[in-house]
C-alpha cells in the first residue's frame, strides 16, 4: 500500500495549487482518500476527503470555499485544489486512506489507515 503526495510548492498569496496524491496497492473502491494539513503552530487539521467509490465530498466548514477535491480512477490519483493561498494555508499537506465504511468524514486520523509521505506547500510574499 503507498499513497504518493506531490504537487507542493513555493506560491505567492493568492495564487492556487493542485495537489496529487497517488494511491497503489489497494483497491480504491473500498477506501476513502482524505487531505489532512499540519501548519506551524497547529495540530494536523482535516482539509477535505471522498469516497472514492461514491465520489461523495465531505468539508470541515472552516475548509469550505477554497479546496476542492475530486479523483480521477484512471489515474488512481486523487487531486486537492487550493485556490487563493493565504500564508496560515503554509504547511505539509498529507494524504490518507481510511475504510470507506468508517466515519473518515470526521477527519479523525485514527480513521485513516494509510498515510502519505506529505508535499510542503509554502504561501509567501
Amino acid at each position: 500500500v503507498q499513497l504518493q503526495a506531490s504537487g507542493g510548492g513555493s506560491v505567492p498569496p493568492g495564487g492556487s495549487l493542485r495537489l496529487s496524491c497517488a494511491a497503489s496497492g489497494f483497491s480504491l473502491d473500498y477506501y476513502a482518500i482524505g487531505w489532512f494539513r499540519q501548519t506551524p503552530g497547529k495540530e494536523r487539521e482535516g482539509v477535505a476527503c471522498i469516497d472514492s467509490s461514491e465520489g461523495y465530498t465531505y468539508y470541515p466548514d472552516s475548509m469550505k470555499g477554497r479546496f476542492t477535491i475530486s479523483i480521477d480512477h484512471t489515474k488512481r490519483t486523487v487531486y486537492l485544489q487550493i485556490d487563493n493561498l493565504k500564508p496560515e494555508d503554509t504547511g505539509i499537506y498529507y494524504c490518507a486512506a481510511a475504510n470507506s465504511k468508517s466515519y473518515y468524514y470526521y477527519f479523525k486520523s485514527q480513521q485513516y489507515d494509510y498515510w502519505g509521505q506529505g508535499t510542503q506547500v509554502t504561501v509567501s510574499s
